[in-house]
């Protein structure tokens, strides 16, 4: 089709003409197919993008009966790129927010805590293993999700070469899983920190017994020194304009033959705005960094001794989520009902179907100051 058919066109045959080549047909027989119950749909989706199509999902316009599939073969298929024409307007506005405004400023730190992390410690508890890990794990040689977050939460301390006695630093501690873990199998004292309150009271209680305090606080406030310092699954939140002073600020709070780990979902390319369903509904001002991004503010702060990438794990990962959540869903819906349900069914499924179309990476990277004098030996 040429643009200017495209525009006379009915929307279903522009949505069908946006899709072709994904594997993905409207109303088809395939289980990753999309079934439209109302034709709504198609102007959601072709006017505003990712956001009018997550709308009409949990609205009950259209599904498929597997979600995580549609995902993956939508993005293999570079659909973001081919709606990047009708979305043009929003993606530019999109693109100046995140260039005119500093979105994860001081000011509004603590949003994501009350918007995502503040939700209920009962969906996180019946969603997440027993250590409360919410990120990737490693799946290497496990079979189960606690046994894989089990190996994340050791290859993190190892590669941090953790010593009984020496003080930790994370930077986003969740609910208290790794200062517990380090604590209890590394003999270390643990400085936590969080921007939501619901973490904080669960953590602390998670972590009696243990050398470990956690503190509701920007990292922007952090002082002091500690002889390494980890971050797993907060960069997200940090975003573009604030790369340099927190990787500044990890460097001044780090000694100078200390380690600093740092676990973050990376992007495969550049991007200039983020998803506006994910941002809208799930994790408000969020950036997720690319490589580049990551290298140059790094560049000139630290050496990077180590960068690991197992983003295929997330897939897994998050299906493993799916499947706690589903069954755990019938003591939970009468809190939330029906629409948290698809809302957070979708945020699942579209995040394992990005990470699955290998968008999405997984990275950790260990770095050093200049000052360090002990060889770094990396290890898996």
């Amino acid at each position: 089709m040429t643009t200017q058919s495209l525009v006379q066109a009915t929307p279903p045959h522009i949505i069908a003409d946006i899709f072709s080549g994904t594997s993905v047909t409207i109303n088809g027989g395939q289980p990753w197919d999309i079934q439209v119950f109302d034709n709504r749909v198609y102007r959601m989706v072709l006017y505003r993008g990712s956001l009018g199509f997550g709308d009409a999902y949990v609205d009950g316009l259209w599904d498929s009966a597997q979600l995580d599939e549609t995902f993956n073969r939508l993005l293999s298929g570079n659909i973001d790129e081919k709606m990047r024409g009708w979305a043009r307007v929003r993606l530019i506005g999109e693109a100046l927010r995140h260039r005119l405004l500093n979105l994860q400023s001081s000011d509004r730190a603590f949003e994501v805590g009350q918007r995502h992390y503040d939700i209920g410690n009962d969906v996180f508890e019946a969603m997440l293993d027993p250590t409360m890990s919410y990120s990737c794990a490693y799946w290497a040689n496990a079979e189960t999700l606690e046994q894989a977050q089990l190996a994340k939460l050791d290859m993190i301390c190892r590669k941090l070469e953790l010593k009984p006695g020496e003080r930790l630093l994370e930077i986003g501690c969740g609910w208290g899983g790794l200062a517990k873990f380090a604590a209890e199998h590394y003999g270390v004292e643990v400085v936590g920190i969080t921007v939501s309150k619901e973490q904080k009271k669960l953590a602390e209680i998670r972590c009696q017994g243990f050398p470990v305090e956690v503190h509701l606080m920007d990292y922007r406030d952090l002082q002091g020194h500690f002889d390494k310092i980890v971050s797993v699954g907060m960069f997200e939140h940090v975003g573009p304009k604030n790369y340099h002073v927190y990787f500044q600020k990890a460097h001044d709070l780090l000694k100078d033959d200390g380690l600093f780990l740092l676990h973050t979902i990376g992007n495969y390319t550049t991007s200039t705005h983020t998803d506006a369903w994910i941002d809208n509904y799930i994790f408000p001002n969020g950036k997720v960094p690319s490589a580049r991004e990551i290298a140059t503010a790094v560049e000139d702060r630290f050496i990077i001794e180590d960068w690991h990438n197992f983003g295929q794990d997330y897939d897994r990962t998050l299906m493993a989520w799916w499947d706690n959540f589903n069954r755990a869903w019938p003591a939970l819906e009468q809190r939330y009902g029906e629409r948290f349900y698809r809302m957070w069914k979708y945020y699942l499924m579209c995040c394992a179907g990005y990470f699955r179309a290998r968008q999405g990476q997984l990275w950790q990277l260990v770095l050093s100051k200049r000052t360090r004098r002990s060889i770094y030996r990396s290890m898996r």
